[in-house]
């Protein structure tokens, strides 16, 4: 299994490379055409030449958001993550869904009562005929 790797790691490389090549807009490719990059990442895949020249120097890379690098954004926004139970907006949703519930059970009885009220009426009427 160990004397695959390398296969499957030039082979992951190459479509990666090629599937990045094929999802990057035409304003973002670098130095030449999107269809030039393309023939080089396929016909120079197995050596790992044009998987790498794509990626080094293929693509137009943006600096992160904010102009800082993902781990000082992490720090710089930490979220306090709370249990659902000890967050006071969590709580007060359920109450608010829990009113809307009790006014739609009480709906419900209502049509109910009404319903079999209905179902009575019209048989002591046959009754009486």
């Amino acid at each position: 299994m160990l004397r695959y790797l390398p296969f499957l790691l030039v082979l992951a490389l190459w479509i990666y490379a090629f599937i990045d090549c094929l999802n990057t807009p035409e304003e973002e490719v670098r130095g030449l055409p999107k269809v030039v990059w393309v023939l080089i990442i396929l016909f120079f895949g197995e050596v790992l030449i044009g998987p790498i020249a794509w990626l080094v120097a293929g693509k137009v890379r943006h600096a992160p958001a904010g102009g800082s690098t993902p781990s000082e954004w992490h720090r710089n926004h930490q979220v306090q993550y709370v249990a659902p139970d000890d967050n006071p907006a969590f709580l007060a949703s359920l109450k608010e869904e829990n009113k809307k519930d009790e006014a739609l059970l009480k709906d419900w009885e209502a049509d109910l009562r009404r319903r079999e009220e209905e179902l009575k009426r019209r048989e002591r009427e046959q009754d009486l005929d």
